[in-house]
């Protein structure tokens, strides 16, 4: 019921207000922690049941049921995808939907087994514009693609990172991976985006990228990354760059440009959609507005009444998101710590919370994007460079992803 499970209840209940939908149950391990919520949503009212643990939940409630929602940790995904699979349910799993290329491979195989694919919570696939952009772009319509760039600020304060037990973490306490950050999992929706927009030859494709550098950075007291910069071709040598930080007092909109031989499309997620032909041209898109969490449940209701013939985007087309993610660690080889001069920390006047940042962080990230120039040859600190990486690389990943927990330093490490 915590964290971003609070907006799917909220979403649920606008569609149930308008008998779209109904909520059979719902389970928390501490539902009681939540009662202000549920008397919000008034569960009781509507006859919901409450649980503390989703098998409870399957067990004696599955026969009513079409759909479970699994809006819950990202360490959880993999073990209540399975249970949804095997009492013969239909999932919607919030993305990402693991950060584990292997765990992924066998909620693969286990949703072949499913009833109906699993949809993965990636919000902005369904907006119109972008499929109608994405229809001429496989079209041709604005020449051979050759670029997709993005870049995204996102202020995090400082307690964002302590706002539950694996915020920030490479490995949960069992050793499992967490990797959450800005790219696997904030603003994960937009790497995606860039995947799709890469996709070749059709309109639902994602692009495997095949080549990878990446150099991450952390100024927080986390195990993990807080910045990341990551340059990717694709096997049709589309080049993408992505340069994402939490590190920041003033935000950005998450800007995706896709760049063609004769034309650029620059798209502003919920503000603006322009395509910028090389001849001079200038158009202009209307962004159609939608409710990210109700018009995304609506969509996959369609798939799961037959009146769509596949979700919105499923374990598969997640596959080219996680690998670049899990490639990302592997090229960077370890998370560099920014701190001295690089970085200030200052308090918010409005929201009365501490936030640290990276100094030169937009000209560093306008660099990159626009000339290919690393951080690490811009004067941040790197003790060792980053190398380029394969699909074949993916073998070291967990091996990787140990050693930089194991080399956080006392100072940056917290107990889960």
């Amino acid at each position: 019921m915590g964290g971003f499970a609070g907006t799917h209840h909220q979403a649920v209940l606008a569609l149930e207000e308008k008998s779209q939908a109904r909520l059979v149950c719902t389970c928390d391990p501490n539902p009681n922690g939540f009662l202000a919520e549920q008397r919000a949503w008034r569960l009781a009212r509507r006859g919901v049941k409450v649980f503390d643990h989703h098998a409870r939940l399957l067990e004696e409630c599955r026969a009513n049921l079409d759909l479970l929602v699994v809006p819950t940790p990202i360490p959880l995904h993999a073990e209540m995808h399975r249970a949804g699979i095997a009492a013969g349910l239909a999932v919607y799993l919030e993305k990402p939907p693991t950060l584990d290329y292997l765990e992924l491979n066998e909620m693969i195989r286990q949703d072949r087994l499913a009833r109906k694919a699993t949809f993965v919570g990636f919000n902005f696939i369904i907006e119109k514009p972008r499929l109608a952009l994405k229809e001429r772009l496989v079209r041709g319509d604005f020449g051979p693609l050759r670029e997709v760039h993005l870049t995204g600020r996102w202020p995090r304060p400082t307690s964002y990172f302590t706002r539950n037990t694996w915020a920030g973490r490479l490995l949960g306490s069992d050793g499992r991976i967490v990797l959450d950050s800005c790219l696997g999992n904030a603003m994960a929706h937009f790497v995606h985006n860039v995947l799709f927009w890469s996709g070749p030859h059709t309109l639902m494709s994602w692009a495997q990228p095949d080549r990878l550098r990446a150099e991450l950075y952390r100024v927080h007291a986390i195990e993990g990354a807080d910045t990341f910069f990551v340059h990717a071709t694709t096997p049709e040598h589309v080049h993408l760059r992505i340069a994402l930080s939490h590190a920041c007092i003033e935000s950005s909109t998450p800007v995706e440009t896709v760049v063609c031989e004769q034309a650029t499309l620059r798209y502003v997620v919920g503000q603006d959609i322009e395509v910028q032909w090389n001849d001079g041209r200038k158009e202009r898109i209307a962004y159609v507005p939608f409710d990210t969490l109700v018009d995304n449940h609506l969509d996959y209701y369609r798939y799961l009444k037959d009146e769509s013939d596949r979700p919105a985007t499923t374990l598969d087309d997640s596959r080219p998101f996680v690998v670049l993610n899990d490639l990302a660690h592997v090229s960077s080889g370890r998370i560099e710590t920014l701190e001295g001069e690089a970085i200030r920390r200052q308090r918010n006047a409005q929201d009365q919370k501490d936030y640290i940042i990276i100094n030169d962080l937009n000209l560093v990230q306008e660099r990159f994007i626009s000339d290919g120039a690393w951080p690490g040859e811009s004067g941040w600190k790197r003790t060792s460079p980053a190398i380029e990486v394969g699909l074949q690389d993916l073998a070291r990943f967990h091996t990787t992803v140990q050693a930089m927990a194991a080399e956080v330093a006392p100072s940056l490490r917290r107990e889960p």
